[in-house]
């Protein structure tokens, strides 16, 4: 019997097609704001989610989204707001999410063999239901990572510059943290709570050394999740193994070969010497009689080991008797 013709070996393999789609698109902004670990707080909130639909008896994918994304948002503005540093965000989501959503299994009758489905994914095992509603989130999620990538990535990348630039950065960074979120919840089911943050990672990582420029590394991460996921649904079938489990650890055999490579290509680029680098062009601002200083009237920005002024939607730093343009 051909194994494709199997129903619930279809619903499989759309399911991690889905995930090794967008757990990488988002992924990637997830890994430039340094926030890898982000997947593994919002995967152990989610397991609260999950406890609270065992223990109200409600379907639990519904329920995760929302605790996730609320549990997301929260830490989020913790964050921002300077209020809790990352690193201990992060330890309230992984224990506190985790006992709560084990508390409330426990308290609904259900063992651990229950949670298990979902902290290690059961692909096999996902629904049409399921299937729609991964569906439908996946694409909300691919839409605004890939629709939204120029804004995002600036926001990611630099918030001041952002900022400067009108971009309302708290709304991207929340909007961020948001699908990081329905990413870990809609991944439950397939590679499971506790490994979604590697797929998350791991392919985004395996791009970064073989693409250059960040388009061409989120769409290689894309590619890299979709091939790791299919593999590692027909492998798992005939190796008689979990699918979860096996995608995540072919994503890592993948970053392994990308590695040498890497580090070979980087070898073969001549290193430029100091003579041979143009210096880079001077360009002073146009001639104004305003005078920049504290008081002066306009938005400072730190840069560096100095400020900028920000004039007219541009950025003017001080140089001897002018304004250069940054």
């Amino acid at each position: 019997m051909d194994v494709i013709t199997l129903a619930f070996m279809q619903r499989a393999l759309v399911a991690a097609i889905l995930t090794g789609l967008v757990a990488p698109a988002i992924g990637t902004y997830v890994v430039q704001r340094r926030l890898s670990l982000l997947g593994d707080g919002l995967g152990h909130v989610a397991i609260a989610g999950v406890g609270l639909a065992l223990l109200t008896n409600t379907s639990p994918l519904p329920i995760a989204v929302v605790v996730c994304v609320a549990g997301a948002v929260g830490i989020e503005l913790l964050r921002e707001r300077g209020r809790a540093q990352g690193d201990v965000a992060l330890a309230v989501l992984f224990y506190g999410g985790l006992a709560t959503g084990v508390l409330m299994a426990g308290a609904a009758g259900q063992g651990a063999g229950t949670l298990s489905n979902y902290l290690f994914g059961s692909l096999t095992s996902v629904t049409t239901s399921d299937l729609a509603i991964v569906g439908v989130l996946g694409a909300a999620v691919l839409l605004a990572a890939v629709g939204l990538a120029p804004q995002l990535f600036a926001v990611c990348a630099d918030e001041d510059f952002a900022r400067v630039l009108g971009l309302r950065v708290r709304a991207y960074n929340l909007l961020i943290v948001v699908l990081a979120a329905i990413t870990v919840t809609t991944a439950m089911r397939t590679v499971g709570l506790l490994l979604v943050s590697a797929l998350m990672v791991i392919p985004v990582a395996t791009s970064q050394n073989l693409f250059k420029g960040f388009r061409a590394g989120l769409y290689g991460a894309m590619a890299i999740g979709v091939v790791v996921a299919i593999s590692g649904v027909f492998g798992s079938f005939y190796a008689d193994v979990p699918p979860g489990a096996f995608i995540v650890v072919l994503a890592i055999a993948a970053f392994a070969v990308s590695w040498p490579i890497s580090s070979w290509r980087h070898r073969l680029k001549p290193l430029a010497s100091v003579d041979a680098v143009e210096p880079l062009p001077h360009e002073p601002t146009p001639a104004h009689e305003h005078v920049h200083g504290p008081g002066c009237g306009h938005r400072v920005v730190e840069h560096g080991d100095h400020v900028d002024y920000v004039h007219d939607g541009h950025r003017h730093v001080a140089h001897a008797d002018h304004y250069d343009e940054h």
